[in-house]
């Protein structure tokens, strides 16, 4: 193991993240190699930096007209340079305060700087790189993204196991994620997975059931389990509901116990409407952690972005640092919610008033961008591909479950999308029930 790797996990021996880390991670550590050479000759250099592998004129990086046309006010140090290593300290400074912001929980509460990874997709594979060995225990909702199998079963072989997300209540099942947690601690590491606002179901729980989750987390870690708990708040501040929790749950996992490190991934991705500048942020949070640990598991972190994507857009970061200075940033963001909140009331309005398509039943939802139906007596990829025929299209999860980006259609078109699918819904149990066997054929 190299000298560096072993330094780091120095630091961090005595710490539950010392513990969870994987074998990938523990082997992890920044080379004092080119960009750490780099950054120094950036701050000592004066005279000639013949360091970084970049072109320039007259001081600049290098930069084409046709470019430089396209990034007005933009300097090409802002535009094309390389962002340094973990991104732009001036933007991790600024998301650190939004994140305070949000959530007063975390205030006069350690936890790290954040860093900049590309989407949020990355930040979550980064944290199953540093802490995820072949065989170790990921729980996790019965509902979830897709790409979590790729990421946690198929990419580091974990063991997925899953609880419903819903209890007879409608509510998040607090008794089976307990119960989940309390027959897989045995082994002494678990690695939980929580999403919220929910994809798929645009469900985010009430301050009572973060705070039950919390509770069952917390006694699950006093009962001697090593746990790393991982918040992908993808969808994080789309929230629709009076009694729903704002703050992410991240703020009640940062402190929680000296046996759990929490994990907070999230960007401006969504949050603001940028989904394909791919600037998005990891935080880590755990108590008993101190700066010498978290610079710790930055610097692995960034180790894992060396080998891997390197660095993050530079230009990206830019523009996000100009617009979250700007005066009007927060009030921008607030006109976007309404006209979000407003489409989640209508669908709302459409479901209360409905008299087809009964075979769909929605799940509870309350935040983000989705909504789910629960289909009975038919497949919800047949129903898909029905609805395709019609120009309408929806995603089929686990052929039955129907979802619908809801937020994608402007609200003149909901009622009239939601007709279709519920009337497509009908058409197709019917055409069921003819071709079953003992049915009436004409």
């Amino acid at each position: 193991m190299n000298p560096l790797a072993t330094e780091l996990n120095a630091v961090l021996a005595e710490t539950v993240a010392g513990r969870l880390l994987s074998c990938f991670g523990q082997r992890m550590y920044f080379p004092k190699g080119i960009v750490v050479q780099s950054a120094e000759a950036g701050r000592r250099a004066k005279r000639f930096n013949a360091t970084a592998g970049m072109a320039c004129e007259n001081g600049q990086p290098m930069i084409l007209p046709a470019v430089r046309e396209l990034t007005p006010g933009f300097s090409p140090a802002e535009s094309v340079a390389y962002a340094p290593a973990g991104g732009d300290p001036e933007i991790r400074g600024l998301w650190k305060q939004e994140i305070l912001a949000k959530n007063p929980s975390l205030k006069d509460r350690d936890f790290s700087l954040p860093i900049v990874v590309p989407g949020l997709t990355c930040g979550v594979a980064a944290a199953a790189d540093m802490f995820v060995n072949p065989g170790d225990t990921l729980i996790m909702p019965d509902l979830y993204w897709d790409n979590y199998e790729l990421i946690f079963a198929d990419a580091k072989q974990a063991k997925c196991v899953f609880f419903s997300f819903f209890g007879a209540d409608g509510r998040f099942n607090c008794a089976a994620f307990k119960e989940a947690l309390q027959k897989n601690s045995a082994a002494g590491k678990l690695v939980i997975l929580l999403n919220f606002p929910n994809n798929p179901t645009g469900y985010s729980p009430t301050r009572a059931e973060a705070q039950e989750i919390a509770r069952i987390v917390k006694d699950c870690a006093e009962g001697g389990a090593d746990i790393l708990v991982i918040s992908d708040d993808a969808y994080y501040g789309l929230f629709y509901d009076e009694e729903t929790e704002t703050q992410s749950l991240f703020a009640y996992f940062a402190s929680l116990h000296e046996r759990v490190l929490a994990i907070k991934v999230d960007g401006n991705t969504k949050e603001d409407f940028v989904w394909g500048f791919r600037v998005a942020f990891l935080s880590f949070g755990g108590r008993g952690l101190a700066a010498s640990h978290y610079e710790a598991l930055l610097t692995k972190t960034n180790a894992v972005l060396r080998a891997s994507i390197s660095n993050c857009s530079r230009i990206a970061q830019s523009i996000m640092i100009r617009a979250m200075k700007r005066q009007g940033y927060h009030a921008e963001k607030a006109a976007k919610l309404d006209i979000l909140k407003k489409r989640y009331l209508a669908v709302r309005k459409i479901l209360a008033a409905r008299k087809t398509g009964k075979a769909l039943r929605e799940l509870p939802f309350n935040s983000g961008y989705f909504m789910s139906f629960r289909c009975h007596g038919l497949s919800s990829d047949k129903l898909r591909e029905r609805l395709l025929e019609k120009g309408i299209g929806a995603i089929s999860l686990q052929d039955r479950l129907l979802r619908v980006a809801y937020q994608s259609i402007d609200e003149p078109g909901l009622e009239e999308m939601f007709a279709e699918i519920f009337a497509t819904a009908d058409e197709l149990l019917i055409d069921l029930s003819e071709t079953r066997p003992g049915s009436s054929q004409l």
